[in-house]
C-alpha cells in the first residue's frame, strides 16, 4: 500500500494505491501545518492507518519539515514544481505542456518529457487563485464557499459590475468582441450613492470572471514565453463550472489550447507518487 499527499493552503488531496491497482483519490480540508498528528488524520479518514502503508510521498505546504520515517513508513518529500509539472502531464496524456496549478494561489510550470527524462521547471504564477475568489467572497458576498460563490456566478451578469469594451472604447479591440469586459468592476465605479447595488449574482459573477481571466491571460503569455502549445490547468479552483467557463472565453479570444483533465485537484499528488521511484506507475 502506498500514498502521497499534497498538504494545500486550502485542502489536503491525497492518491492511494496498492500494488499495480487503481488509484483511489480522497481530500480533506487544510487544518493546521504539515506534522505527525495531521498525516495520521488525514490518511485514517481514508480508512487507513498510517503504519498500513509501504511508503508514503509529501509535497506541497511545509512537508519539508516532516520526517523521513514515521512509524517505520518512509516518508519521502517530493519538490512541489516538479509534482505539478508531472502530474499535470500524466493527466492530461501531454508530452509537454504549461501546467498551471490553480489553487489557493497560482504556479506555472514548464513541463516536457523528453529523450532523458522529464524536465520541469517554475515559470510565473500570481498571487490571485482559489483563495482570492473566496476572500472577496467574505468580503462582497458574506460567504467564502466556494461552491455557493459558482453556484451565485453561474447565475449573475458580469457585464453587470464590468465595463465593456463597447462602453470604453466603442468596439471590439483586436481578436476581443465589444461585449468583452474592459475594467473589472468599472461599472461599480461609476455608480452614485443612491443607484442600489448590483446584485449578489452579479457580484460573484464579476469575482469569478477576474480570477479566471487573471490566470488565463497570464498563462497564454507564459506558454508563449516558453513556446508550449498546450495549456494544462489542474487544481481545485477549476473543479467550479464558473471558472471553467472563463478559461474558456479566454481561451477562445486568444485562440490558446486550454484544457482541464479529469480529477485535476489531483494533480500534485499523482506527480508526487509518479516520482517516487518506489512506487508503481499509477493507472
Amino acid at each position: 500500500m502506498r500514498a502521497a499527499i499534497d498538504f494545500g493552503l486550502t485542502n489536503i488531496d491525497v492518491v492511494e494505491q496498492e500494488g499495480a491497482g487503481p488509484l483511489l483519490r480522497f481530500m480533506d480540508p487544510t487544518d493546521g501545518q504539515a506534522n505527525e498528528s495531521l498525516m495520521r488524520r488525514v490518511l485514517l479518514s481514508t480508512g487507513h492507518a498510517l503504519n498500513e502503508f509501504d511508503q508514503i510521498a509529501v509535497t506541497g505546504g511545509q512537508h519539508r519539515f516532516l520526517p523521513k520515517l514515521i512509524d517505520g513508513v518512509s516518508i519521502s518529500a517530493v519538490d512541489e514544481v516538479k509534482a505539478i509539472g508531472c502530474g499535470g502531464l500524466h493527466l492530461s496524456g501531454l508530452p509537454e505542456a504549461l501546467v498551471v496549478s490553480a489553487g489557493s494561489g497560482t504556479a506555472m510550470v514548464a513541463s516536457r518529457t523528453t529523450a532523458s527524462g522529464c524536465e520541469f521547471h517554475h515559470v510565473t504564477g500570481s498571487a490571485v487563485g482559489g483563495g482570492t475568489l473566496q476572500g472577496l467572497g467574505r468580503l462582497l458576498l458574506g460567504t467564502a464557499d466556494a461552491i455557493e460563490i459558482d453556484q451565485l456566478a453561474l447565475q449573475g451578469n458580469a457585464n453587470s459590475v464590468d465595463l465593456t469594451l463597447l462602453e470604453a472604447t466603442g468596439g471590439m479591440l483586436g481578436r476581443l468582441p465589444a461585449d468583452a469586459n474592459a475594467v473589472n468592476f468599472g461599472r461599480v465605479a461609476r455608480l452614485s450613492m443612491a443607484s442600489p447595488n448590483p446584485s449578489l449574482a452579479d457580484i460573484a459573477a464579476g469575482v469569478v470572471r477576474m480570477v479566471g481571466q487573471v490566470i488565463a491571460v497570464i498563462a497564454i503569455n507564459a506558454a508563449h514565453a516558453e513556446d508550449l502549445q498546450r495549456i494544462v490547468v489542474v487544481g481545485h479552483l477549476v473543479d467550479l463550472p464558473s471558472v471553467r467557463s472563463i478559461l474558456a472565453a479566454v481561451a477562445g479570444y486568444y485562440q490558446a489550447d486550454i484544457m482541464v483533465p479529469e480529477n485535476p485537484g489531483s494533480a500534485t499528488a499523482v506527480g508526487a507518487m509518479l516520482l517516487c521511484p518506489q512506487f508503481v506507475k499509477p493507472t
